[in-house]
């Protein structure tokens, strides 16, 4: 039996086994996809060959540390440093970046999008950052501290800090830290992101099946919002075609795995 899991900390509220196991159910594969928490980031690769996998995939924190792990990086993955997909080729495992495409399909309906800002600096916030700069979109980082924006400014991106950031107009805000995921924070103080929802036309949060302060926010704003649920859906179906090294038709697995969300 094919065995995949889902690798982060915490994962008991992934729904990525939901997303997997009914499509490897409706494709009549013989395999299951399953939970693993991860304590020591260090064990990550250790753990994914003790428990015989042939795929995984990888939540916060683990995303960087994947990628310093595997035996090879493909794709986007090797310009944004953080990988979420681990797929076993005979004794080795090679990383992908799932995030980076599933976001930007998650966003296609919005309208044209010429700039937009994004809040944190972590792997999710480097994955949507490199497709937005792919796709022609200029985009600014906005973080707590400079810690984490070296990666960034290397890249050529505008960067801030809450004390130096001298705001602009965006068509898109984009969340991706975990504020509002287990708690009622926001991702920066409330009056400049009021400040900033007053100009923009659109916001996404990543946190997803949570109306989380920033989008409540935004709503209050009157933009068109999205939470995380279709960036999750898209990166599980462009994992998925990893895991079968793009063997099935790629409607009916997305077909499949909207079906987690009806219940």
């Amino acid at each position: 039996m094919l065995l995949f899991s889902i690798f982060g900390e915490p994962v008991t509220h992934s729904i990525s086994p939901r997303l997997h196991n009914n499509a490897l159910h409706d494709l009549h594969l013989n395999g299951c996809y399953v939970r693993q928490a991860i304590h020591d980031p260090s064990l990550l690769l250790t753990t994914f060959h003790a428990m015989q996998l042939d795929g995984a995939n990888v939540t916060v924190p683990h995303k960087e540390v994947a990628f310093a792990q595997c035996d090879e990086i493909r794709g986007i993955a090797q310009n944004i440093g953080a990988v979420n997909t681990l797929v076993k080729e005979k004794h080795r495992v090679i990383g992908y970046n799932t995030d980076a495409e599933g976001f930007y399909k998650a966003i296609a309906s919005f309208g044209a999008i010429r700039n937009a800002l994004i809040l944190g600096a972590g792997g999710t916030a480097k994955a949507i950052a490199m497709i937005l700069k792919f796709h022609g979109i200029n985009t600014h980082i906005l973080n707590r501290s400079t810690s984490r924006l070296e990666y960034f400014k290397e890249y050529g991106f505008t960067c801030s800090t809450w004390e130096n950031f001298e705001p602009l107009t965006y068509d898109l805000i984009i969340n991706t830290t975990s504020a509002g995921l287990s708690d009622t924070q926001l991702p920066c103080p409330e009056p400049l992101l009021t400040a900033l929802f007053s100009k923009a036309t659109y916001a996404f949060d990543v946190i997803y099946n949570k109306p989380t302060p920033f989008l409540t926010l935004a709503r209050l704003a009157n933009l068109t919002c999205k939470d995380g649920k279709e960036m999750l859906l898209y990166q599980a179906v462009l994992a998925f075609d990893l895991f079968f090294h793009h063997t099935y038709d790629l409607n009916k697995v997305e077909a499949s795995m909207r079906k987690a969300f009806e219940y």
